[in-house]
């Protein structure tokens, strides 16, 4: 607005200078011209009088400054023959007696007359004065049309339009901002408090009605986008608005997490900033395009589903979409271990079953000797108590899961107990010249005997099947604050470090060669982990391939009053 003012100024400015020139040159053109020939006509009554005087007036003409001077003079006698001419060769010229001047002033005895030139636009003037010997003396001069005066006095007038233009440049300068000045001042906020034109009073009135109805709605808006961010900031799935162009809207702090995401500044920014995985990229597009979309989207440690919807505006324009990602990690995995669970036990349960329905065939059909008849019930009778083993461990492991064991919560000695299970395995660690060491002090803790006991022995059992020859099983009990820890640990194989996460799943098996070596129903490691949850007990594990491994049970000190609430809760189960 101030360049707008300012330049329609200078404008005016310069338009009114040139037009105000024109007129003053217009004005006084009429005057310069009387001017001049009042000039003329003066000058032609003092050089009749010189020449009456004169005793030869060509020797006078000759003898005078006259053919230097810028006015024409031409004496011509009575017949209309040039006898002298100060601007051209007498000889040479036309006979003038019948140009309008010299005719009038032969009978007259003054005349003038004005011509005008057709090509260059310009106009002479004539003043002819008869002597007294009978000859005439004329004058002339030219003047330009209108622009050759204009253009005259343009070297005088230029710089008086210069030194009127800055001067008015800066006067329109200072009046621009006088103007614009109070205007941008304005406070938009309370304009009715405002000192300025009146002109703008009725503009204020309705920028302060307007005021109030704008603050009316943010403070909707403002109530409406605080409940919208509280609910989606608590939400456990992550939500993602985008508009038409796939740029982010809003992102919830769930979808940042379950993305992987930073928790920059993503508002405005293309949803590839979140996660440049394809899934996520396809959902957006297919939303986009006015399609559904569900799918699964799979990162390093996580599996996500995506559900994109389209937002439509008159349902017709697509607005554009909203994603929703779910963390169905835990899914996903439960479905797979339960699909290996099923398949595990399937294996485990059919492998005694064929060795049982094949020996006893074999008994049936009286296909055996009679000598061998008790190795076959033998082995009969070891795949019975494996199936029986196997079955007795499954149920276990769903009643701990589903917390619906009937069992007495009491003060256990773990270094006791430990001891007994060390010299109850002592037989089976000889077998394989295996030394097992108990270390560490006194311990109580709060627990079910049977389930610690169980807990014991599947560490010990496992450290002893997965020993090496002349290897070694310590056993150590110590405090670390707060907590009784068992550690056993072994000099064995060891766990590669690519199957640690897994060991505690239901039948899962290292090396699968080597499982079928070792007696076991692969759910050990597996009750263990349950049983240390159910106790609360946080279980860590430590290994390296061929060195040895680890593993540490550390249960938290019950007081007096967590004893209370164990007994409780066990009394009503």
């Amino acid at each position: 607005m101030k360049k707008r003012i300012f330049r329609s100024m200078c404008i005016l400015v310069i338009v009114a200078i040139l037009f105000s020139s024109i007129l003053v040159v217009a004005a006084l053109f009429p005057h310069f011209n009387s001017q001049m020939y009042q000039e003329i006509k003066t000058e032609a009554a003092y050089l009749a009088a010189g020449l009456n005087e004169a005793d030869n007036k060509l020797t006078f003409l000759h003898a005078s400054e006259i053919r230097h001077q810028s006015t024409r003079i031409t004496l011509i006698a009575g017949d209309g023959t040039v006898l002298f001419d100060n601007k051209a060769q007498a000889a040479n010229m036309d006979n003038h007696l019948l140009r309008p001047e010299i005719t009038e002033a032969l009978e007259n005895g003054s005349a003038q007359s004005v011509r005008r030139s057709q090509t260059l636009g310009n106009q002479t003037f004539y003043y002819a004065v008869k002597l007294n010997d009978g000859t005439v003396i004329r004058l002339a001069t030219t003047t330009g049309n209108f622009l050759t005066a204009v253009v005259s006095v343009l070297p005088y007038l230029l710089p008086i339009v210069l030194v009127v233009f800055f001067l008015a440049l800066f006067l329109a300068q200072k009046m621009t901002r006088r103007i614009v000045d109070p205007i941008n001042a304005l406070d938009l906020e309370s304009p009715l408090k405002n000192q300025v034109y009146e002109e703008l009073l009725p503009l204020l009135s309705r920028i302060k009605a307007q005021n109030k109805q704008i603050e009316l709605h943010m403070e909707e808006l403002r109530a409406k986008q605080e409940d919208f961010l509280a609910i989606t900031s608590h939400m456990s799935e992550g939500l993602i608005t985008l508009d038409p162009k796939g740029n982010v809207l809003t992102v919830n702090p769930s979808a940042l997490r379950l993305l992987s995401a930073s928790k920059s500044f993503h508002e405005g920014q293309n949803i590839l900033t979140l996660n440049r995985n394809l899934t996520l990229k396809q959902a957006a597009q297919t939303a986009l395009k006015g399609e559904h979309f569900d799918g699964l989207l799979t990162t390093k440690n996580r599996t996500c589903r995506l559900f994109a919807s389209p937002v439509y505006e008159r349902d017709e324009i697509i607005k554009g979409a909203i994603i929703f990602v779910l963390d169905v990690t835990e899914q996903q995995k439960a479905e797979q271990i339960r699909r290996e669970f099923s398949a595990n036990v399937s294996h485990e349960l059919k492998t005694p079953l064929t060795s049982i329905s094949g020996y006893a065939e074999l008994l049936e059909n009286g296909l055996v000797k009679p000598e061998d008849i008790p190795t076959f019930a033998e082995r009969i009778h070891c795949e019975a108590h494996r199936l029986i083993n196997l079955v007795e461990s499954i149920i276990k492991l769903s009643g701990l899961e589903e917390k619906k064991i009937q069992v007495e919560w009491k003060k256990v000695d773990l270094l006791e107990l430990v001891q007994s299970i060390a010299q109850r395995l002592k037989p089976q660690a000889r077998e394989k010249n295996i030394e097992i060491a108990v270390a560490g002090e006194g311990a109580i803790i709060w627990a079910v005997k049977q389930m610690i006991d169980e807990l014991i022995t599947n560490l010990c059992e496992n450290a002893i099947k997965y020993n090496k020859p002349q290897g070694r099983v310590e056993i150590n009990i110590y405090r670390d604050h707060r907590k009784t820890v068992l550690c056993v640990a072994d000099t064995g194989i060891g766990i590669p470090l690519e199957h640690q996460e897994r060991i505690f799943e239901r039948f899962y098996r290292v090396d699968k060669s080597h499982s079928k070596q070792t007696e076991g129903t692969g759910l050990g490691l597996s009750i263990v982990k349950h049983i240390a949850e159910y106790h609360q007990a946080e279980i860590n594990l430590e290994s390296s391939e061929n060195q040895g491994t680890k593993i540490t049970v550390a249960f938290s000190d019950v007081d007096g009053i967590q004893e209370t609430e164990f007994g409780l809760r066990d009394s009503h189960k």
